[in-house]
């Protein structure tokens, strides 16, 4: 077998996202035939290295899982809290394996969010340069007007750089607020607020409801179901795995 950069292997294993991977090995957690490797870019041959994590070895015949859950407000995109507070992970603890969110959202934001341990497709799915869509449906204070919507399929400023929406669809308008369906192709920390304010709007109320081919449908808040394998092989397909 062809060797590959440790940081994919470690993904490979459902360890963690390969932007996460980097971190641990950086962090001499990481142990490749016994000897610790800090190198990120360090090639290993899964089916001859010995790898191990934290000082268990890596197995990279682990089941992988996936899951969609229709996340309530109020609820954490992070695998504990030290407030308590109630965690995406809370919903799936049954599956006895260590998961990961693809593309958070934040406390206050519902809707679909990936649950998944194959943290080499996590990181096709949130990198940029895989362009896959996440649609939001925002409620935002007051009248939006044409020129605005215009404004956000051109581009706002957001700390300097430009956030765009790919497509704006209104829905519903009237002087108290206004509905509209945003689709976007990248993963900034609260994006959609962030570009309702910036056009002089307060976001309501904000739901993903679709990532790449998924859509929420008729999933109930709070529910969990694993993904159909056609919904895999379109998610795969899409980001070129």
């Amino acid at each position: 077998m062809r060797k590959i950069r440790l940081q994919v292997a470690l993904s490979k294993a459902g360890i963690t996202s390969r932007r996460k991977a980097a971190e641990f090995i950086e962090s001499n957690r990481v142990k490749v035939n016994g000897k610790i490797i800090t190198k990120k870019g360090f090639a290993v041959d899964i089916a001859n290295d010995e790898i191990t994590f934290n000082e268990k070895r890596i197995s990279f015949k682990e089941k992988k899982y996936y899951y969609i859950l229709n996340k309530p407000p109020g609820v954490l995109s992070t695998a504990r809290d030290e407030r308590g507070r109630k965690t995406v992970f809370d919903y799936v603890r049954w599956v006895g394996a260590r998961l990961y969110p693809v593309g958070r959202l934040d406390k206050d934001t519902r809707g679909l969010i990936i649950l998944t341990n194959d943290g080499d497709l996590t990181y096709r799915l949130t990198h940029p340069k895989f362009e896959i869509d996440r649609i939001y449906e925002v409620k935002a204070k007051g009248r939006v007007k044409e020129e605005d919507l215009l404004r956000l399929e051109k581009g706002v400023r957001i700390d300097g750089k430009l956030a765009r929406a790919q497509k704006v669809v209104l829905e519903t308008k009237n002087a108290r607020f206004t509905t509209l369906v945003l689709t976007l192709r990248e993963g900034r920390k609260r994006e959609v607020r962030r570009m309702l304010k910036a056009i002089g709007h307060n976001v309501l109320g904000l739901r993903r409801i679709a990532y790449g081919p998924l859509r929420l449908g008729t999933l109930e808040e709070g529910e969990v179901r694993s993904l159909s394998e056609g919904e895999l092989a379109g998610l795969k397909k899409m980001c070129g795995e």
